[in-house]
């Protein structure tokens, strides 16, 4: 019987021992799993959402900070080679289309313009078929026409001038006359504004717009039709004003306005200004 009970009780141990080793290994395992995962959870695409994030410019660019040009300059620089084109198939002085196109739309600036792409404030007349906007001009909310590019403008100002008789003479002219076009334009009754001819002479003879025309006519430049004389103008230097000015030359601001075609007092230095009335056929 004592054997037996010894037997007993030494299985019993044995198999308690084994049960704990079990455990033991289960719960090693385990350990083992859960460090894998950890592992597993360790974020390894930072660099990535770094190097993709998009680059900002410190700085302007140099070309656009230090541009100065006076819209006009740009205007001119823009569709000079429109209006030479047009003067060749259509024989309109390509220094009359800038000027009126730089007056009628402020250099391409004015609330028209900007809404139209209509340079010249051509209205929609009657049998105009194309997009129309309204604007209030000499009534409330007359109608005027509406193009998708501006180049389409300056198509469509050679046309309305090529088609109405009332122009007709015009075409008789030199084809560098721009004194004559200014004049005869006022006449045939394309603005109101009885000093038109004189803003349109200053803006051609200020900005040399007659070299365009030289250049579709084949002319040296030396030939082109320029002022000769230059005690009738004056170049703003660094700390004139138009009451300086003015009163250098002996006339008022507002004649000084006049002559130039000038809305506000603000000029620019190297601005060109005219100082003495045109002759009075003009």
């Amino acid at each position: 019987m004592k054997k037996q009970l010894i037997y007993t009780l030494l299985g019993l141990l044995i198999l308690s021992s084994c049960g704990t080793q079990k455990r033991v290994s289960k719960t090693k395992k385990r350990t083992k799993k859960t460090t894998r995962v950890v592992k597993t959870t360790t974020p390894k695409k930072e660099p990535v959402v770094v190097e993709t994030t998009p680059e900002v410019p410190e700085k302007t660019p140099k070309s656009v900070k230090n541009s100065n040009k006076s819209a006009t300059v740009v205007y001119i620089e823009t569709y000079s080679e429109v209006a030479k084109k047009e003067m060749e198939l259509h024989g309109i002085p390509a220094s009359i289309t800038l000027a009126q196109g730089i007056l009628e739309s402020g250099s391409g600036k004015g609330e028209l313009t900007m809404r139209s792409n209509n340079h010249f404030g051509i209205k929609c007349h009657r049998g105009w078929k194309g997009q129309r906007v309204y604007h209030d001009d000499d009534e409330d909310q007359e109608c005027f026409r509406k193009y998708a590019n501006p180049a389409y403008s300056f198509t469509d100002h050679s046309l309305f001038l090529t088609g109405r008789s009332r122009y007709a003479s015009l075409f008789k002219l030199p084809k560098d006359d721009y004194k004559g076009w200014a004049k005869g334009l006022k006449k045939a009754g394309y603005a109101t504004d009885r000093k038109y001819p004189k803003k349109l002479i200053a803006l051609i003879e200020r900005y040399e717009l007659y070299k365009y025309d030289a250049e579709v006519l084949g002319k040296k430049p030396e030939d082109a039709k320029k002022v000769t004389t230059h005690n009738d103008r004056y170049t703003v230097s660094k700390g004139d004003t138009l009451y300086s000015i003015a009163r250098k030359h002996k006339i008022t601001v507002a004649k000084l306005k006049s002559l130039n075609g000038l809305e506000s007092n603000e000029i620019f230095v190297g601005q060109v200004l005219f100082v003495k009335p045109l002759p009075k056929d003009f």
